[in-house]
């Protein structure tokens, strides 16, 4: 077994919610430290829309590794090198957006699956392994089972195709990417609208005929939450670090100014 455990994975296999925090604007070696603390079992590092290098990215990931929280990467589509080296380099996952059919799903577990899975190459003795050299093909088996891979679903095509992306080799989580299916569906925001519900419906009864799990993101109002996570949602992006601040500061400015002045 890795040195490195991926708590994240092994909250999905027994069922249970799996709260994922959004890295956007933090930096440092304190990031998952405080997302740990306020409960969260894994880091959102999100190379897609943050502003965030590989080195910041991965520095926040070996960080995490000690604090009690997983690091997962969100990369480009079609930036693989960015994710095959964050994986190298501490995080113990990847989030690949906008995947829309079972070929994109099968590019993406090749890309981030050692052989025989994918073609994934081996970059020497990896963090997980406290960087003392494994047995290299153990390794590879071992690392094949304990990183988690995710597509993202976010447009009608790929609810669609749900079906056939579950069912891929190499793939353990179907994110539905909401903000994203929305738009594509022409009702833009509309998280709680009936062909919303009839996506995560469609992609939740893919996930359970394959034994893969459903994520959710871009849902933060509780009555919607709640019903998503009824039909099976487990892998759960539950806010980022610019809206989860933002509404602490909000808070705490609101009730300071609501004081009376003696």
């Amino acid at each position: 077994m890795p040195i490195v455990q991926n708590h994240v994975k092994q909250r999905l296999d027994r069922g249970e919610l799996a709260l994922g925090f959004g890295v956007h604007h933090l930096r440092g070696s304190a990031v998952g430290m405080l997302a740990a603390a306020a409960g969260y079992d894994w880091l959102f590092i999100d190379m897609e829309h943050g502003a965030m290098s590989v080195h910041e990215a991965t520095q926040i990931a070996i960080a995490a590794l000690g604090q009690g929280i997983t690091p997962i990467v969100r990369v480009c589509k079609d930036a693989v090198f960015e994710g095959t080296r964050a994986l190298d380099n501490g995080a113990m996952g990847v989030v690949v957006p906008h995947i829309d059919t079972a070929e994109e799903a099968q590019a993406v577990a090749a890309a981030y699956r050692f052989p025989p899975i994918g073609t994934r190459s081996w970059g020497g003795p990896p963090f997980a392994y406290d960087f003392k050299p494994p047995a290299t093909a153990e390794a590879q088996v071992e690392l094949n089972r304990d990183i988690l891979v995710a597509c993202m679903i976010e447009t009608p095509e790929a609810v669609r195709n749900a079906e056939a992306i579950a069912a891929t080799p190499g793939v353990d989580v179907l994110l539905i990417g909401t903000s994203d299916l929305t738009a594509s569906m022409g009702i833009a925001g509309q998280i709680g609208h009936k062909d919303v519900y009839a996506a995560y419906e469609k992609v939740a009864g893919a996930c359970k005929r394959a034994g893969k799990t459903m994520g959710m993101g871009g849902v933060y109002d509780e009555t919607h939450a709640a019903a998503y996570i009824k039909m099976g949602a487990r892998f759960l992006l539950s806010g980022s670090d610019h809206n989860l601040l933002m509404a602490g500061a909000s808070a705490r400015s609101k009730f300071l100014r609501g004081l009376p002045v003696g």
